[in-house]
């Protein structure tokens, strides 16, 4: 492998560092969403639901104490802010949580761009490096040109194998955006929902002459 790296010419180094950024980002985010995976705890956000149906807010606090599940902290968020605006409290919290999920991807977008471009600029010095050593020997001595067709060769390959296999983790990644985007937004609406209801419920009551239990 050293020995191809030598063979690849010098746009190899940018090419290493490209493979090793990626390497990184593909790492810190796989590592990213194993701790949230481990974080997640659908039975709290069905039971949070339950009790804000009934307005009991005092046990919410209690059961979400300690936890860490993204879902959890944009409903507390709504919750804490029903008086005012919960909707936009939790457009605010979910727009900081997705940005955090989408934390140094634009990174890996563009290693994934730029490594082919690498690929092809050392395609295009090792062409103009045959053209040269084909000028400066005869027809009759091919292996002069040999150098400079397999450094070409070999930084396209390296760049477009760096791309391709960044691609795949990428992909992933941004589905896991999305998915939890939709899974936000789900319960997002099932506490707008339920506090609404809530509400004409406790506005029945009042209007009915019943003591009110906001």
């Amino acid at each position: 492998m050293i020995e191809v790296f030598i063979k690849g010419g010098p746009i190899m180094y940018p090419l290493l560092l490209c493979s090793i950024i990626a390497l990184t980002v593909i790492i810190e985010r796989s590592i990213f969403w194993i701790i949230e995976d481990h974080r997640n705890n659908q039975g709290l956000v069905n039971s949070v639901l339950s009790l804000a149906e009934v307005g009991d807010w005092p046990t919410i606090k209690e059961k979400i104490e300690g936890s860490q599940d993204f879902v959890i902290r944009i409903l507390v968020t709504g919750i804490l802010h029903r008086e005012f605006s919960m909707t936009k409290a939790m457009e605010t919290a979910a727009s900081d949580e997705l940005d955090r999920m989408r934390q140094h991807l634009s990174i890996l977008d563009t290693m994934i761009t730029v490594s082919p471009l690498l690929g092809i600029f050392g395609t295009v010095i090792g062409i103009i490096l045959s053209f040269e050593l084909l000028g400066e020997s005869s027809l009759a001595d091919p292996q002069a040109v040999t150098v400079g067709i397999s450094q070409a060769l070999i930084t396209t390959a390296a760049g477009l194998g760096i791309a391709i296999l960044s691609l795949f983790p990428f992909n992933y990644f941004n589905t896991r955006v999305e998915k939890a985007a939709a899974l936000i937004e789900k319960y997002a609406s099932s506490l707008e929902i339920v506090y609404e209801k809530l509400n004409s419920a406790n506005n029945a009551g009042v209007n009915a002459g019943e003591p009110y239990e906001g």
